[in-house]
């Protein structure tokens, strides 16, 4: 076992050394974390994962990640990094981020599902976990009656006071205030879901995109990478109203704010894990703010990665299995991978800025 892990990690340095200096990527460290398992290459360019845990077998857990071209799919993998090809969505129209929720009410059944914004046809898809059935009827249209319609990233979120469910999305372009757009799920009555708008919100520089959205369910908030100026924090609640609760990271990050995740430790603390693009590495932040302020997130640390120009992550805190006892961190790599990372690497890693 130790050789084919050398072997492996012998080949990924060549690799990456060949695509550095061939695409002209930002040089991998040497003390990048090694992940524990590399996936299989999707055909076009992965962008965005999410992690189903199975709920009597985390070994049976699910990894989804876009392909993100004309043509792409919705890929899925298991914890060995092999795709599972019966459950392949494809011929999907430049897919871009991904999200999962559990237990929407269909009918009398409760309904794990994944959300995927396809991008070209201005629309979200949204399949049943862990079959991949369609349950949108083809697609449903969002951001209707606006003139730039593209939806990229994507976020779910289930408010535990009443288990409703909701989708927030954002776009290639959009206004500097209502940038995201919020959606409530719903049972359309016949084994498909239906979408009503509930609000538009957040604020946005109008120096590049939002892409990068995450929702803490637990503690109801949304984050999301307004790139190249900052991460901003709402309340994931419409009810609760559009204040804009924090606005962090502004001077953390090479260039690119992107993929956020959140790490939940147990007792509303935790950490935000936010992609430094441009240099192959992850920013992470107190979830749970400071003693002073609940909305004072300042970088802790940062933590470089093998991944290349990292659009998209996931992580979890369940144990799923010995190889990740503590939880997965899945990290998406423009060399059409996604890496898993052992939750017990991150935490020790010592690249402390």
């Amino acid at each position: 076992m130790t050789n084919v892990l050398l072997k492996r990690f012998g080949f990924l340095s060549v690799m990456l050394s060949i695509l550095n200096a061939c695409n002209s990527y930002p040089p991998v460290s040497e003390n990048a974390l090694k992940p524990l398992v590399i996936t299989e290459p999707v055909k076009f360019d992965t962008d965005d994962p999410a992690i189903w845990i199975h709920p009597d077998d985390a070994s049976k857990s699910l990894i989804l990640g876009t392909d993100k071209e004309q043509g792409g799919g919705l890929y899925v993998y298991g914890l060995d990094g092999k795709i599972i090809q019966n459950k392949i969505v494809k011929g999907l129209h430049r897919p871009n981020n991904v999200d999962v929720e559990y237990g929407m009410k269909l009918g009398d059944t409760l309904v794990d599902i994944a959300v995927v914004t396809e991008r070209n046809n201005e629309t979200i898809r949204i399949f049943s976990l862990p079959d991949l059935q369609p349950l949108d009827k083809g697609g449903i249209e969002i951001f209707i009656g606006e003139e730039k319609r593209g939806p990229m990233g994507v976020a779910l979120y289930k408010n535990p006071s009443d288990n409703s469910l909701y989708v927030i999305v954002g776009r290639k372009e959009g206004p500097l205030e209502g940038y995201l757009w919020q959606y409530h799920l719903s049972d359309a009555g016949d084994s498909s879901v239906a979408i009503t708008e509930v609000r538009r919100f957040g604020k946005y520089s109008g120096k590049k995109e939002i892409e990068a959205i995450a929702v803490d369910d637990e503690l109801g908030f949304v984050y999301y990478s307004d790139e190249m100026h900052g991460i901003r924090k709402y309340y994931a609640d419409p009810a609760l109203g559009n204040e804009e609760l924090a606005f962090f990271g502004e001077n953390d990050f090479t260039r690119d704010m992107e993929g956020i995740s959140i790490y939940d430790s147990g007792n509303g603390k935790g950490y935000i894990l936010v992609s430094d693009q441009q240099k192959n590495a992850f920013n992470i932040y107190p979830r749970e703010g400071t003693k002073s302020s609940p909305h004072d997130h300042k970088r802790m640390k940062s933590i470089d990665v093998s991944a290349i120009e990292s659009d998209g992550s996931e992580v979890t805190s369940v144990s799923m299995g010995p190889r990740f006892p503590q939880g997965l961190f899945v990290v998406m790599s423009t060399d059409k991978t996604f890496h898993y990372y052992d939750w017990r690497d991150v935490m020790v890693n010592n690249n402390s800025k």
